[in-house]
């Protein structure tokens, strides 16, 4: 029903996991191979191309779906319908910047202060463009085709890049001094396959599946029992999406909870629980969780 279109490149890996994770694994004849597969009825073909051109190719109609980055979506000027962000990026669930910068030792310290005709370097010519237009400094800006780091001073005065960590920046000796956006990965649908009853359905299912399971990531279901006495303290110490589920224990007193928590927070609630009371606990890994 589906023709999908998933990026290749940086976020390839992180995307084929999460697809994997879904019960949605893409399968293909090698890691180069760009056409592939998926056991689902819902999806009829899956191909693999560069991100920065796949808005452009499901705005016009040559997939129904597709993920790609909002920054890839502004500087193509697509007309896409947005599903909705997937929090994941190619290292951390953080969304990418795209930043101005400098060098470190420059005596910039905003945008307003670049001179008319600064030269910048960038991949997002124009989404470049446009800010500096907003900001009334006429830029000359030329397209980089990678390295873009490399060219300051010598090449350029600033970059317009993108940074998850800011680590590659600082590495390079550069210094942000604005940023232009913020962008998450996102799933997006072409418009006429969108206004499909049966396709929005099947891609509103889709979009189930992903964000459950990045809503899963980072928790642990916890289990445990609890007597009659202790059952309000070991309440108190349990955080949960609504409110843990409590169940009367059969033919005994006490009770049977579980809750979800987030994974970085276990290794404290467990001993505090045991302290409170809690036995027989139990932590559990998450696969969805489908709000």
């Amino acid at each position: 029903m589906l023709q999908l279109v998933l990026p290749k490149g940086s976020l390839e890996k992180a995307t084929l996991e999460l697809f994997a994770a879904a019960d949605l694994t893409v399968n293909r004849s090698s890691t180069v191979d760009y056409k592939a597969t998926i056991d689902d009825p819902r999806i009829e073909s899956v191909r693999i191309l560069r991100p920065q051109e796949i808005p452009m190719y499901v705005a016009e109609g040559m997939f129904d779906l597709g993920i790609t980055g909002r920054d890839w979506i502004e500087e193509t000027s697509s007309d896409v319908v947005s599903l909705g962000e997937l929090q994941y990026s190619k290292a951390t669930s953080r969304p990418i910047r795209m930043v101005v910068a400098v060098a470190g030792d420059s005596p910039v310290q905003r945008v307003e202060d670049l001179p008319q005709g600064v030269r910048v370097s960038t991949e997002y010519p124009e989404v470049t463009r446009k800010f500096f237009e907003s900001k009334g400094i006429e830029a000359d800006i030329r397209l980089s085709y990678g390295a873009t780091e490399a060219k300051i001073p010598d090449i350029v005065d600033c970059i317009v890049e993108i940074t998850e960590t800011g680590r590659a920046l600082r590495a390079a000796g550069l210094r942000e001094i604005d940023m232009i956006l913020q962008s998450y990965t996102e799933l997006v649908a072409n418009p006429a396959s969108y206004a499909n009853p049966d396709k929005q359905h099947a891609m509103h299912q889709v979009r189930t599946l992903l964000q459950g399971v990045l809503e899963a990531r980072g928790k642990v279901l916890v289990k445990l029992n609890v007597s009659d006495r202790d059952l309000d303290a070991v309440i108190g110490l349990l955080p949960s999406m609504k409110a843990p589920t409590v169940s009367k224990l059969h033919g005994e007193g006490g009770y049977a909870v579980e809750t979800v928590v987030p994974k970085r927070e276990i290794n404290i609630l467990i001993p505090a629980l045991s302290d409170a009371g809690a036995s027989d606990i139990i932590e559990l890994p998450l696969a969805k969780i489908v709000h």
